[in-house]
């Protein structure tokens, strides 16, 4: 259960981080952003796993680039996100 609550908090916290960081308005929810952080967090952590090689513990001092990537990840799913939507609108 508790890391249901985690994946969630930490899904909102990487999509906020990462739609503060993209320019822009981006028309999303607190739901929206929680699935773009955790989509954000299942990409980055992925691609942190073939760079890194490793299984990070998630407090362990070897574990930032897991969050690094992960607001990475999510900066990229809303950049093609927003790309798609700009062509609708075009």
């Amino acid at each position: 259960m508790f890391d249901i609550i985690g994946w969630l908090v930490a899904g909102l916290v990487i999509g906020a981080i990462a739609r503060l960081m993209m320019p822009g308005k981006q028309g999303m929810g607190i739901l929206a952003t929680m699935g773009l952080g955790i989509a954000g967090a299942l990409v980055g952590g992925a691609i942190s796993y073939f760079v890194w090689g490793m299984d990070a513990e998630p407090m362990s001092m070897v574990a930032w680039p897991g969050y690094v990537f992960a607001v990475l990840g999510s900066i990229f799913i809303l950049a093609i996100a927003g790309a798609n939507s700009y062509r609708e609108y075009t």
